[in-house]
């Protein structure tokens, strides 16, 4: 059986750059037909629109993170180039702001240095703590400049709804996929980390496998779309064991 070293240490498969690439430009497409629909609360793609553009901004901020493990391409510059754009796709992330935090939170997870954790294990604290240590105000005033631009050419309802709550949803999809549920309570393993238990569907639905958050901690150069493979060699490891 291959080992979950084995699967991390591998040459990167050029399949990361597509899969980038592709998440960009579906968020893309996805949000210039949001943006030119008649908006209307008693149509059900209003609804399926803000889930999807929730999803595929979770998807953007998922490849930034790649990017900063090195995972998305062997050449460091493209690497890190599809990593800024991502972030700053996901209202007006900084790709180098966000990089030494989350190895620090790598570094020294589930601890008073790990800037995503927070003691008090309580779900609005802790989300309150987790959403001002990566928003600035530089980025609510960008936000605020580009929405306030855009609404003198598209329909303001759309840009609320399509642009600007999906990306709100979707930290509430990080976090509590991403962060909360896998460093909730005490755990007594090397990375302080649980893991949701096995369903690839639910897994990628939920937060890009990223439920599979001891796997990723154990082995943080699988990108997103490997991690199931680490999951499944660490149940079958388990189970012959």
């Amino acid at each position: 059986m291959r080992s979950s070293r084995s699967i991390s240490s591998r040459k990167l498969d050029p399949k990361g750059i597509i899969i980038a690439v592709s998440i960009i430009l579906l968020w893309f497409g996805s949000l210039f037909f949001l943006l030119s629909l008649n908006f209307s609360w008693s149509k059900p793609i209003t609804y399926l629109g803000i889930l999807l553009q929730m999803h595929l901004y979770t998807g953007l901020f998922i490849t930034a993170h790649d990017a900063m493990h090195g995972v998305v391409s062997n050449d460091k510059k493209l690497n890190h180039t599809i990593g800024w754009i991502a972030a700053i796709l996901f209202s007006y992330n900084f790709y180098w702001k966000l990089f030494p935090k989350h190895h620090e939170h790598h570094k020294f997870v589930a601890t008073d240095k790990d800037p995503d954790y927070h003691s008090s294990q309580r779900f609005i604290p802790w989300y309150f703590s987790f959403i001002t240590s990566y928003v600035s105000i530089l980025q609510i005033l960008l936000m605020a400049l580009t929405f306030n631009l855009l609404k003198l050419f598209l329909p303001q309802e759309n840009l609320i709804f399509f642009w600007m709550l999906p990306a709100v949803l979707s930290t509430l999809q990080l976090f509590y996929f991403g962060t909360y549920l896998p460093h909730m309570g005490e755990t007594k393993n090397k990375h302080h980390s649980t893991s949701q238990k096995p369903n690839h569907i639910w897994a990628f639905v939920s937060c890009y496998f990223f439920g599979y958050h001891y796997e990723h901690h154990d082995s943080p150069k699988t990108p997103w779309w490997r991690l199931w493979r680490v999951k499944d060699a660490y149940v079958k490891k388990k189970v012959l064991g």
